[in-house]
This record gives C-alpha cells, structure tokens and sequence, in this order.
C-alpha cells in the first residue's frame, strides 16, 4: 500500500521560505516522476510542478523561479522548497505521481502572511 506523507507546512511571513518534505513509502521512488501539487481554500487542486528520475523539473508558471523539487531516492522522499512566499502561494500542498496517482495525503498546510 502507497503511502504519501507530507510534512514541513506553517505560516511564515511573505517573503520568506519553506521546505516540504513528501515522504513515499509502499513503493520505491526509483525512476518514478514525482509531483507536487496545492489546494487553496475554495479552489481546484492545481499542480506546482514535477521532478524526473533523472533529476530534471518543471514548474508551474506562477512558481517558476520561487520553488524547486528535488528528490533523494537513497531517502525515498522528495522537497519542495519555496523561496519569496507570497500571499496567493497560501494552501495546502500535497505530492503524488503525475501519471499514476495514488490516494492522496493528509497534506502539509502553508499559510503566507502579508
């Protein structure tokens, strides 16, 4: 059974950064993309980007430049770290496999202070 945990979410102040942390366990990391993704109250589920099993990423417009994923296999997880926060980057982030989703977490929630 696939497990994903995300951790690593608090209020921080705009401006400031954060590192999650997604935890995989029930199946190995591998080669397998991994994403992230994030919930703002009252909105869709939107994706904020992905890291290959080589290592490479892409990112969400609206991030791009701000965030970067990066993986450990060794760990079995993967981070997202957030740089220059902004109000509108409030919400609740979670990680899953693009192209072959498992149940989502609990999720990790973030809140930007302005």
């Amino acid at each position: 059974q696939v497990q994903l945990v995300e951790s690593g979410g608090g209020l921080v102040q705009a401006g400031g950064s954060l590192t999650l942390s997604c935890a995989v366990s029930g199946i190995i990391l591998g080669s397998n993309v991994m994403g992230w993704y994030r919930q703002a109250p009252g909105k869709q589920r939107d994706w904020v980007g992905s890291v290959y099993g080589d290592g490479s990423t892409t990112y969400a417009d609206s991030v791009k430049g701000r965030f970067t994923i990066s993986r450990d296999n060794a760990k079995n997880t993967v981070a997202l770290q957030m740089n220059s926060l902004k109000a509108e980057d409030t919400a609740v982030y979670y990680c899953n496999f693009p192209l072959r989703p498992r149940s989502w977490g609990q999720g990790t929630q973030v809140t930007v202070s302005s």
